[in-house]
C-alpha cells in the first residue's frame, strides 16, 4: 500500500471537498440538513469567499458545471463578468498604456460571482439564499482562525494596505498589526452586507422563491451593492501599476445590465471517460485538447513521471496552449473554431509535430504560422494572486464542479462598506484589435479558471479541479491521467508529484513568457531532470509540495460509495463526508 497524505474520504450520502476545510464543512453540514449538491455547492462557494480573500472573493468570478441528476444533463454556468462599456482600447493607448494593469480599478469586470451562486441555487437548488449563506455571514461576523498562508499574505501586503488601502487595512490588520496564526479575524462589513441581501431575499419571499432570489440579485445587481461600488471607485484613484492613480470604469448601467448565463459545456472522450470544461471564455477545452493528443500514446507504458512521460505531456501542453492564445475568447465576440480543435483529426495532426528527442521552442497554433514568444517578462513564475476550488456530491449523483477566484484583496482596496474588493480580471485583455482576447465593452476576458466533470457510462462519475492560474489544466490533466492511465486512487493521484510548463505567455499581467522553462516538484528525480535537460527542456526546480491544491471526487456505483481526495499542499484543502 502507497503512502498518502490524507485519508481517503469515503461516504454514502455526500461528500465535499473543498480549498478549505471549514467551507467543506459548511457543505457537508447542508447536506446533512436535506439540501442537495447545489445547495451545498453554493454555501460552500460563499464560505470560500469569506475564508481565502487572498485568492477569491465575492467580488470575483466563480465558473460552475453542475451535472444534474434529475435532468441527466451537465450545464456550465458563465461566472465570468463583462468588460465595462467605458473600456476601449482607445481609452488605454490614448493615455499611453500598451498593457492593462493587473492591480486597482482599471481592469474591474462587473462582479459575476455573487449572479453565478444565485443562478445555480435558483435553477438546480432547492433551499432559500439566506440558508445557504448563513454560514458564510457567521464566518465574516464571528470570525475564524488565521492560517499560515493568509498570515502571510497579509504580512507581504501590510504596507501598501497602510500606506495606500485604509479601508482594507481597517479590516485585514486590526489594531494596525498583521493578525498572527491562529488569530481569530473577522469581517463585519461583509457579514452587514450578506445580512442586508439576505433580508432583501426575505421580504419578498412572498412573492415566490424565484421572485424572491431575483430581488436578492438585484439588491447587489441594480441596488445598494452596486451604487457603493461605483460611488467608491469614481470617488478615489489607487495607485496601480500604470504609476498613476487611476479610477475605475464601471458604471451602474454596467451592473444593472449584467446577466448570468447557463450554457453547454463542450466535451471530448477519453479512454471511456466522457471529460467535460466550460466553453472558451475560460482555459477550459485546453484540457480537451490535451487529451485528444495524448489519447494516440500509451502513457502508461512510458512509466509515471518518467523523461519520456513528462516530455510528451509538455509537448502537448505547448500545442495546445498555442491554440488557446491563438484562438480562445468570449464566443459572443470571437468565432472560436472550437469543432475542428475538439475533434479528433486535429489532434493526430497535431500528434505528428512532437519531436521525441527535442523541446520545441516555438509557439505553434493551428494554422502553421508560429507567434512570438519573447523570453521573460517579470512576476509571471510566482504569484500571490491564486484561486480556490470546490467539489461535491450527493447521494442522488448531483455533481458540482466550481473554481471561484479573483476579487483578491492584494489586487484591489476593500469597498468602502461592503468589506470585498473587486476583481481584476480585466488584466488578461490585450490592447491589440487583433488578437482574440482585445478588449471591448461587454466582453468576456478568457479565464484560467476551469473546474472539471467526467461521467462514465453515461453515468455522473466525477469532478475535480485546482488552483493555479495557467497551470490548472496541467496539474488537473495529470491528476486524471495518474487515475485513468495508472491505476492510482483519488488520494495517490492528488499527492503525487507534479510538473508544468510556462513556455506559453501568462494570462495575467505583464504577459510574460518563459519558452522551453519546465518546472519540476522537487520529488521528480535529478536523473529525471537532467535526461530532460538533454532534450532542450529548461528546468526549475520547485519545493517538493508548491504545484496546486487538487480536490476531486468520485462515484463508485458498484458499491454505492462517494469517495473523495484533497491536496495537502498549502495546508488547507480538505475532503469531509458521510
Amino acid at each position: 500500500m502507497r503512502f498518502i497524505t490524507r485519508p481517503l474520504i469515503m461516504g454514502t450520502h455526500g461528500v465535499v471537498s473543498a480549498g478549505h476545510y471549514l467551507a467543506s464543512m459548511v457543505g457537508l453540514t447542508i447536506l446533512e440538513g436535506g439540501g442537495n449538491t447545489i445547495d451545498a455547492g453554493v454555501a460552500t462557494g460563499l464560505a470560500l469567499a469569506v475564508l481565502e480573500p487572498h485568492n477569491y472573493t465575492i467580488g470575483g468570478e466563480a465558473p460552475i458545471l453542475i451535472y444534474s441528476a434529475d435532468d441527466r444533463r451537465i450545464y456550465a454556468i458563465n461566472g465570468q463578468g463583462v468588460a465595462p462599456e467605458a473600456a476601449t482600447i482607445q481609452w488605454f493607448t490614448s493615455r499611453g498604456a500598451n498593457i492593462i494593469p493587473g492591480d486597482g480599478f482599471l481592469p474591474a469586470t462587473v462582479p459575476a460571482a455573487f449572479g453565478a451562486w444565485v443562478t445555480a441555487l435558483a435553477r438546480f437548488g432547492t433551499l432559500s439564499l439566506a440558508e445557504v449563506l448563513s454560514p458564510a455571514m457567521e464566518l465574516a461576523e464571528e470570525g475564524f482562525p488565521v492560517y499560515p498562508h493568509l498570515h502571510e499574505i497579509l504580512k507581504l501586503q501590510s504596507e501598501r494596505f497602510k500606506a495606500e488601502w485604509t479601508t482594507t487595512a481597517e479590516i485585514f490588520l486590526p489594531n494596525g498589526e498583521v493578525p498572527r496564526v491562529g488569530q481569530i479575524l473577522v469581517q463585519p462589513d461583509l457579514a452587514e452586507t450578506f445580512r442586508k441581501i439576505a433580508e432583501v431575499e426575505r421580504v419578498n419571499l412572498r412573492r415566490g422563491r424565484r421572485k424572491a432570489l431575483e430581488a436578492a440579485l438585484d439588491c447587489f445587481y441594480k441596488g445598494e451593492v452596486a451604487r457603493k461600488i461605483v460611488e467608491f471607485i469614481h470617488g478615489v484613484g489607487v495607485l496601480d501599476a500604470t504609476g498613476m492613480r487611476n479610477m475605475g470604469l464601471l458604471s451602474l448601467e454596467d451592473f444593472a445590465s449584467y446577466r448570468t448565463k447557463t450554457e453547454e459545456a463542450v466535451m471530448t472522450n477519453y479512454r471511456g471517460y466522457r471529460v467535460y470544461k466550460c466553453g472558451p471564455w475560460t482555459q477550459g477545452p485546453v484540457f480537451l485538447q490535451q487529451l485528444n493528443i495524448l489519447d494516440g500514446f500509451d502513457l502508461a507504458s512510458l512509466g509515471h513521471n518518467s523523461p519520456d512521460y513528462i516530455h510528451i505531456l509538455v509537448e502537448a501542453a505547448k500545442l495546445a496552449f498555442a491554440d488557446r492564445e491563438k484562438y480562445y475568447g468570449d464566443p459572443d465576440f470571437v468565432d472560436v473554431p472550437l469543432g475542428k480543435l475538439l475533434s479528433k483529426d486535429y489532434a493526430a495532426q497535431r500528434r505528428k509535430l512532437i519531436d521525441f528527442q527535442k523541446a520545441s521552442m516555438e509557439m505553434r497554433p493551428g494554422d502553421a504560422s508560429s507567434l512570438t514568444l519573447a523570453d521573460g517578462g517579470g512576476s509571471d513564475l510566482y504569484s500571490n494572486w491564486d484561486t480556490t476550488h470546490l467539489d461535491v456530491i450527493d447521494r442522488y449523483g448531483n455533481m458540482i464542479s466550481a473554481t471561484p477566484s479573483g476579487g483578491w484583496i492584494q489586487s484591489s482596496p476593500i469597498i468602502k462598506g461592503l468589506g470585498f474588493p473587486l476583481g481584476t480580471r480585466g488584466q488578461m485583455f490585450y490592447l491589440d484589435p487583433d488578437h482574440a482576447e482585445a478588449l471591448a465593452p461587454g466582453k468576456r476576458p478568457s479565464t484560467t479558471l476551469t473546474p472539471s466533470l467526467v461521467t462514465r457510462d453515461r453515468k455522473p462519475f466525477m469532478v475535480f479541479g485546482t488552483p493555479g492560474g495557467d497551470m490548472q489544466d496541467q496539474w488537473g490533466l495529470q491528476f486524471f491521467l495518474n487515475f485513468v492511465d495508472f491505476k492510482m486512487d483519488l488520494q495517490e493521484a492528488v499527492d503525487a508529484p507534479t510538473f508544468h510548463t510556462l513556455h506559453f505567455r501568462s494570462s495575467f499581467y505583464p504577459h510574460g513568457a518563459h519558452p522551453g522553462l519546465v518546472a519540476l516538484e522537487d520529488r521528480i528525480s535529478g536523473e529525471t531532470r537532467e535526461a530532460l535537460i538533454k532534450r532542450g527542456h529548461k528546468i526549475q526546480v520547485d519545493g517538493a509540495w508548491s504545484h496546486g491544491r487538487v480536490t476531486a471526487l468520485m462515484i463508485d456505483h458498484e458499491n454505492g460509495v462517494i469517495v473523495g481526495a484533497a491536496s495537502p499542499r498549502a495546508g488547507t484543502a480538505y475532503a469531509v463526508g458521510w
